[in-house]
Order: C-alpha cells, then structure tokens, then sequence
C-alpha cells in the first residue's frame, strides 16, 4: 500500500489500514514497509485512541475502539518478534524512549471494556519485560499504577489488569530463570502487596464483593511469588513471597466461604503446591524448580499447623465437592468410574492434610499422644472421603484410598505414598508397639507401607519398566520414596508377606474387583501404537484388599483361597527385574544417576525371598 501523504497525517481509516499492514507483514515474517517512526507514530496514535487526522466523521466510538485493539496487539507481536530476534529493537526503543509510551498504555487499565483492559496489560507486560531485559530496571509508569492500584485496593478492571500484569511479568521471568530480575520485581511490590492481601485476605472480608475472577488473579500472583521464592533463594527474603502461609488460616476460610466454586478449587489447589513447593507446576517450571533447593521446613510448618487446627476445628465438614465435571456439560459412563466426585478436589485435600501430617511430626511432635492425633486427622480424612461417595464401592480397607485417589495422577501418587510412608515410620518409632500390632495400627489409620506399595505394583500390571521409567522421571518423587520403602522393607519381612497374604490374587492381574480403578499400564507389544503405553486406561482394571478376619485392619489376614505364593512371587520378581535392567544401563553408563545404593537395596530383598521364599 502507499506510505501516507509526509505533509498530513493519515486519517483514522488510513491509520487502521496501516497498522493492519504492518500486522500481516509481521505474521509473515516480514518487516512493516514504513519506517521506524512511522510505525511508532502509528501505534502511538492508536494506543492513544487520537484521530490523527482530525476526521470526527470517521473517529467513531466503534472505530476508535477498533483501532485501539489493533494497535494494542501489533505492538505485542512487535515485542515478540524483537524478543525471538525476528525484528530489530528500534520500534521499542523508539516508543518506550523518545515517545514515552507505557503511560498511554497503563492508563488503558482503568478501561470498562475488558478487551481493551486485558489487551493494554498484555502489551504493558511484554514491554516491561522488554525494559528489565535490555535495562534491567522496571519500568517507573508500570510500577507506580500498579503499587496505586494495589493500595486503593479497588475491584474491577484496572485492579484485574494490575494482577495479571504483573503475575504475567513474573511468569516470564521464571521460565527463563532470571534470579536478578525476580527479586527486582518482587521486591519494588513487596510492602503495597502485602499491604493490599492483608484487606483482601483478612479473615472476616473473605467472603465480601471481590469478584471470582479477582480472586482468582490473586491466587495465580501467590503462586507466582511463592515460585519466585524457591528460585531466588534465601538471598532474597520477602514478605510478599510468603502471602500463601502468613494468610493460610484465611485462604482455608475461602474454601469453606466462598460460594464460587472454581475459587474453592484453585485456593486449594495452590494450598497444595506451597505445601509440596511446587508453585508453577502448571506453568511448565518443574525443571526449573526441581533445580533449586526448597523453602525453609518451618514456613511450610505454619501452613501446615493452620490446616491441621482447621482440621481440628471442623474445616472438613464445611469443604465442598460437586460431582465431577468435564468440558460440553457432558458426564462419563459411571459403570466404570473409581471415583464419583471431582477428584481434583478430592485429591487436593487428601494430600494437604497428609502432607501438614508429615510436617507435624517432623516437629518432633511424636509419642503415644501425638499417634492417637495423627489418627483422629486420618479417620477425619476418611470420613471425608466417604462423606462425599469418593468411591463407587465400599472402600473396606483404608489403606486403598491412596491408589484410589491418586492412581491416575503419578506425581501426587508418590508425594502421597511418600507422605504416608514418613507419618508411618514416625508413629512406628514412638509407638513402642510390637511390629505386628503396628501394622495393624497403620492398616486402620490406612497408612501401612506395604499395602501402598503393593497397590502400586498391581495398578502397574507388576511391570517393572513402568518402575524404571519412575526412577528416570525428574517429575515424581518416586527415587527418594522408594529407597525409603525399600530400607523399611529390608528390615519387616514379615510384614511384607502378610500384606501379600492379605491382597487377593485370585483373578490375576486383571479385573481383581470393580469396587477400585487404577491406571493400567500395559505394556503388551499387541497394544495400539496410537496410545502413549502410560496412558493407557483399563476401566476393567482394579485392585482390592480383602481381609479376612473380623479385623479389617488386620495386615495378617490370610487368603480366601489361595495360596499367597502367586502375589508374593510377582512382587519380587518385580523388584528382581528392576534390579537386572538396572545393572545393565549403569554397566553401559546410560543410567543418568548412580544406582549403587538403590542395587543393593533390591538385591538384599530379592536375596531374602530366595533364602525363606515363604517368609521373604
């Protein structure tokens, strides 16, 4: 298209042809055919939503609404292409320099219309983060709307626009790991946010006018800056990053409180994540996080002691769950389901309450008390669960409502074994109980080692290269709860066998019961290429714990009628076969880490069943 007339400037209908150009010429890769300041210019004007050419006719409030859209979102394409160096800078530098655009640009936050708000905070947050990339400071205009928003702490779109700015801004620099500029950030909003969630966040507001959808902003800012945190280390100490556990009792009061549902969920969710610090694990950070060390044990105790006083209080009677829901309204078949409310709720506060259990007790809070408060927390968590029909069947054991819940969800499976394995060894050690009768105790409270361990096998067909791909994966906790379990393991065989005895064998490894679904994993060369092997489901495939005694605690009830040798021989053949495929990829040193210790470990158990097969 022609350049515009240089003695005039374009009309508003010339102007959104211009932008429009230069729009499809970036989407093709291509440079704008204006020049540098021509561009700027235009996109100023649009930004500003001026008639440059003084044409009230055609400055309507629909194109003038128009025009500020597309100049909005052609300068966030701009900022994208300088960024994957597919442009050069001198656009940028041009408007955030010698035209001083990011005013013009916060002052589009305030906008009723929420396209417009939303888009202005796109492009002020790419723009920033071109700032502290190329300056590395923050950009002054940003960083003063946003600290005044936070500080009148007014609802609506300008305050919107302020969370997701700045959450969007600090999401970036995560995912590039950029410990500097995170703490830079934080820090130049520290005393305004921890100004503004104290109103907001005060125990007796929870439940007043701020919308779902600002709450929920606000929620994703917390998880923001409690990932920050992990990453900057405990050189960068702020208030702001720690929001999550100094207002923790509150955010539990908006679980109980709050009518939105949506927010409930995704309170607990980030409960759950600051508690397993994993802040951003939907955001694709888990490289990211699992390369730094983790918060102070004692931040997370707090949260944890104010869930378990929640807890004490009555918070679980007053926690919702709807049935499951999915995408269209649509609901599946339920003849097959293990599960029949949400399970993401239902796993949320399943492990919240297992994880603050754990933390409780690494206070050295142990002894016959403290056993008898783990348990009256477990049983709560289990009248919970049936409160809310988790299960389609009865759940007669308790220690099946981990591969109940979390057998579809690898990594909070293993946080949960993970978490139940240390809350056992604890009340094991000051319990002063005979090993028998502890194993019994921990089957009541549904915390017994080897019955969680055994399910796991079973939901895995006994497949010991779904274990080995566990032992590869960064994403689960598996090595460091499995070399735990297998320390135990060494040392209670007895236990061991009669957990065996007490899982039924009689159908094989298929279709053991109907009252339990776990994830198949197949592992069959005759499966459908199209499926990934570990995502394969198999509604037909379960696992159940029959006991046979009057005890339904009992981890020494015996089979109904069959001999226990089949489960037991699986189990170790298991552990056997890990243990040669493991050998030969550190003997070829393809293993990404030593295994030494972990080979003598499934060595000593498979040594032991060969020594007494019956008694392990």
């Amino acid at each position: 298209m022609d350049v515009p007339d240089r003695t005039g400037l374009p009309s508003t209908k010339e102007l959104f042809s211009c932008l429009t150009d230069c729009h499809q010429s970036l989407l093709t890769g291509s440079s704008p055919k204006l020049s540098d300041h021509e561009v700027g210019r235009l996109i100023f004007c649009g930004v500003c939503g001026q008639d440059p050419g003084g044409d009230t006719q055609e400055g309507a409030e629909s194109s003038r609404w128009e025009l500020t859209c597309l100049s909005l979102t052609l300068l966030k394409k701009i900022c994208c292409s300088v960024s994957d160096r597919s442009l050069h800078a001198d656009i940028l530098s041009l408007l955030l320099g010698h035209m001083d655009l990011m005013p013009q640009l916060v002052r589009l936050f305030q906008e009723e219309d929420q396209v417009i708000s939303h888009l202005a905070a796109q492009s002020a947050s790419v723009c920033v983060l071109y700032l502290l990339e190329t300056s590395g400071t923050v950009s002054p205009a940003w960083q003063e709307k946003c600290v005044r928003v936070f500080s009148s702490s007014h609802p609506g779109p300008e305050l919107d626009a302020c969370l997701w700015s700045l959450t969007n801004v600090l999401k970036k620099l995560l995912k590039k790991s950029h410990q500097a500029l995170l703490g830079d950030v934080a820090a130049a909003f520290d005393g305004s946010l921890t100004a503004f969630c104290s109103k907001l966040l005060h125990e007796d507001r929870i439940e007043e006018s701020w919308s779902g959808t600002t709450f929920c902003l606000l929620l994703d800012l917390l998880e923001a800056l409690s990932a920050s945190g992990l990453i900057c280390g405990a050189g960068v100490c702020l208030t702001c990053q720690k929001i999550p556990i100094s207002h923790s009792a509150a955010l539990l009061m908006a679980v109980s409180r709050r009518s939105e549902y949506f927010v409930k969920k995704r309170t607990l969710l980030l409960l759950k994540r600051v508690l397993l610090q994993k802040p951003g694990e939907d955001w694709s950070l888990e490289g990211v996080l699992s390369a730094v060390g983790g918060r102070s044990s004692s931040d997370r105790r707090v949260l944890a002691q104010s869930v378990l006083k929640a807890v004490a209080d009555g918070w679980l009677h007053s926690v919702q769950v709807e049935d499951a829901v999915f995408f269209g309204g649509a609901r599946r078949g339920r003849e097959n389901e293990g599960l029949k409310g949400d399970g993401t709720m239902l796993r949320a506060v399943s492990l919240i309450l297992l994880k603050s259990v754990e933390l409780h007790l690494q206070t050295g809070a142990e002894g016959t008390d403290s056993a008898a408060e783990v348990n009256s927390y477990l049983q709560s968590l289990w009248s919970f669960l049936r409160r809310w029909r988790a299960a389609q069947a009865e759940v007669t054991h308790p220690c099946s409502w981990i591969s109940l819940l979390f057998g579809e969800q690898d990594d909070d499976l293993m946080e949960a074994a993970s978490a139940s394995l240390s809350i056992f060894l604890s009340c094991r050690r000051s319990s002063g109980l005979e090993d028998h009768a502890t194993m019994e105790a921990a089957c009541a409270s549904g915390c017994n080692p080897h019955c969680h361990f055994l399910l796991l096998l079973q939901s895995l067909s006994f497949d010991h290269s779904i274990l080995l791909d566990f032992l590869i994966s960064s994403e689960t906790c598996f090595l460091e709860y499995f070399v735990r379990y297998l320390k135990y393991l060494r040392g209670d065989c007895r236990g061991f066998t009669a957990a065996c005895k007490a899982l039924s064998d009689t159908h094989g490894s298929e279709a053991r019961s109907r009252g339990l679904r776990l994830v198949e994993y197949d592992s069959s060369d005759e499966s459908s290429e199209d499926t990934p092997e570990r995502d394969k489901l198999s509604g037909s495939t379960a696992a159940e714990v029959k006991l046979q005694s009057e005890s339904v605690s009992s981890a020494a009830a015996v089979l109904l009628d069959q001999d226990v040798c089949p489960t037991l021989d699986r189990a170790v053949s298991c552990l056997s076969d890990l243990r040669e495929v493991v050998t030969k990829l550190q003997a070829k040193k393809l293993f990404p880490y030593n295994p030494s210790s972990l080979l003598k470990l499934l060595a000593a158990v498979e040594n032991l069943h060969q020594s007494s097969p019956l008694s392990l």
